[in-house]
């Protein structure tokens, strides 16, 4: 590992300083699970690194009426943690459960899973499925960005020079809402998705017709993709099979994944499907408060 300078800036106005000066050198760290890891292998190879976890802006996590702030700084286990957030925001808890092991959960923040921008990243189904927003603070100030937009190719992002990722906004869940995130992967030695699907649904107050969804895949395209037509299989239909399947063939349409060590193209377009309907229904069945006995891996 190359040697690098080290700053743990006390707020949000010194980091943004310190990247603006550093614009191509420094990198931001907040848990640094991945960060670290790239270091070493000379994939990165920073002058700068700079520590945000101690600024308070990025270390809120706090449900209101109007949703939640999520810091982008806030390790998993915070948020599966908070029994009100993991029932709400459901999908997510699913994401921040199953990113690495329970000392990775301890320092990695969804935060930075999502600045990794990774293709296979398992939060960014669950904040796209979640209708979640990006606020970005930089030289020229603040600024939203959707999810879904965020990431732009494998490992890139919307991130201009001296910016970074202040806080996610997720906005409040529907009454009769659920959501659920689920991935396949090859072998449990093996921790990234060959597939990764994430919906969240309201239906009405019957329980029994959709009023609209998202649906979400990873692993299946260069980004983190959002199926806006398999959502759109859904919106006003009634709950049941039809409509559940109409949704898993988008997903399937969707998806435009590459032959690699995890999986085949075709392989990979058959689990987009497969765990759309599966996610689909978990989906429904937390909306209408109903117990599948679903356990995580399985």
């Amino acid at each position: 590992m190359r040697d690098y300078e080290y700053e743990a800036p006390a707020s949000l106005e010194e980091a943004v300083a310190l990247l603006a000066e550093h614009p191509v050198a420094a990198r931001p760290l907040a848990g640094g699970t991945d960060l670290i890891d790239h270091i070493r292998a000379q994939r990165l190879e920073p002058d700068l690194v700079v520590d945000i976890k101690k600024i308070p802006d990025l270390n809120v996590l706090e449900l209101g009426d109007d949703g939640l702030r999520l810091g982008a700084a806030v390790p998993c286990y915070r948020i599966y943690g908070d029994a009100a957030i993991a029932n709400s925001f459901a999908a997510l808890a699913d994401s921040c459960r199953i990113i690495g092991g329970i000392q990775i959960q301890s320092r990695a923040s969804v935060g930075g899973n999502l600045c990794n921008s990774g293709p296979a990243a398992d939060s960014i189904p669950s904040l796209i499925a979640l209708g979640a927003r990006v606020v970005i603070a930089g030289p020229g100030g603040r600024r939203e960005v959707a999810v879904e937009d965020f990431c732009t190719a494998p490992r890139c992002n919307v991130l201009e020079a001296g910016e970074l990722v202040v806080e996610i906004l997720l906005p409040a869940r529907p009454a009769v809402g659920g959501s659920h995130y689920r991935r396949f992967i090859p072998r449990n030695e093996m921790d990234i998705a060959v597939v990764g699907v994430a919906a969240a649904v309201e239906l009405d107050e019957s329980g029994e017709n959709f009023v609209s969804a998202r649906v979400a895949l990873g692993a299946v395209a260069p980004t983190p993709l959002f199926v806006e037509s398999a959502g759109a299989a859904l919106a006003g239909q009634p709950v049941g099979d039809e409509a559940i399947a109409a949704a898993a063939t988008a997903a399937r349409e969707a998806a435009t994944p590459i032959n690699d060590m995890r999986g085949t193209i075709e392989f990979r377009k058959h689990l987009s499907g497969v765990l759309t309907e599966r996610v689909v229904r978990e989906a429904v069945a937390r909306a209408r408060g109903e117990e599948t006995g679903y356990c995580i891996g399985r």
